[in-house]
């Protein structure tokens, strides 16, 4: 299933976009895609109701309402630095041994949609598509890596937007230039994890006012998703809802010779493949 939530910040509906492109409003059935609803039978329960009929839900004109993130705030946001190598290569950086994380705040978290805020005092706020991984299940301390896919929910389009000098210029943790607001849009749908059989193997592209920037493969990752499910738990219990946001390939900005970094005014359009597409107008905050 492909599931969305529609409407204002703050006030977003359940929705599910049906293989037909038929988008229907769930709330009558699904309080919202929340940890409840992710970490009990909610994904099999709506499933099993959609499968009688769905004709009694009413349909949803896209064009008229907004699209926000697919889950409830995620108490957790986990990114992972460098995980292409090609990227880290780009970087300037080595490859690592192990994965490299780091947290983006939940209030970072916006629509696919939105716009995105260059922050007061940035000079280089850059562009990140990334696979999104949503927790279903509490993992903790995880066995092996054959564990880890029966914790996760579905997955999700992220751009991991950053700011580059607060990020590695001024001292500290990446956090600092990973956070501000509208920096994590998510979406436009969470796809369950029947859906994506394989997500070793999806593409991804970003462009910046129609220019290409972004294009690569999610099996060029260094540590793929159950690895990344199954390494994570050995440090931390994921709780339904959170959200791992698994790397990016090469094409940053920071990358560009010379450096091309975001500006009032631009477009980003990105997507990943059979998880939807997402554009943000950028302006400043």
């Amino acid at each position: 299933m492909k599931l969305m939530r529609l409407g204002e910040p703050g006030s977003e509906r359940p929705a599910v976009r049906l293989d037909d492109g038929r988008v229907i409003d769930v709330s009558s059935v699904v309080a919202d895609y929340d940890a409840a609803f992710l970490g009990g039978d909610g994904i099999e329960a709506l499933r099993e109701r959609l499968a009688k009929d769905t004709g009694d839900f009413p349909s949803v004109d896209l064009g008229r309402v907004r699209v926000g993130a697919p889950v409830v705030r995620p108490g957790h946001i986990i990114a992972i630095g460098l995980n292409y190598a090609d990227h880290a290569k780009e970087a300037g950086m080595e490859i690592p041994s192990e994965p490299i994380i780091f947290s983006k705040a939940p209030s970072s978290v916006c629509g696919p949609n939105d716009t995105v805020l260059i922050p007061r005092a940035s000079e280089k706020t850059d562009w990140e598509v990334e696979l999104g991984v949503i927790i279903g299940a509490t993992a903790r301390y995880l066995a092996d890596e054959a564990a880890a896919m029966a914790h996760v929910a579905g997955y999700c389009v992220i751009n991991d937007v950053s700011e580059r000098s607060f990020q590695l210029e001024r001292s500290g943790q990446w956090m600092k230039g990973k956070s501000a607001e509208t920096f994590c849009p998510m979406g436009p749908w969470l796809v369950t994890r029947d859906e994506v059989p394989e997500p070793q193997n999806l593409a991804l592209k970003l462009s910046v006012s129609g220019q290409a920037m972004q294009d690569g493969r999610t099996d060029t990752m260094i540590f793929g998703v159950a690895h990344l499910v199954w390494y994570l738990s050995q440090f931390m219990v994921l709780e339904p809802g959170d959200a791992i946001s698994t790397g990016t390939p090469p094409g940053v900005g920071a990358g560009q010779k010379p450096p091309r970094f975001l500006r009032p005014g631009d477009v980003m359009e990105l997507e990943v493949e059979g998880l939807g597409q997402q554009r943000q107008e950028v302006a400043q905050a």
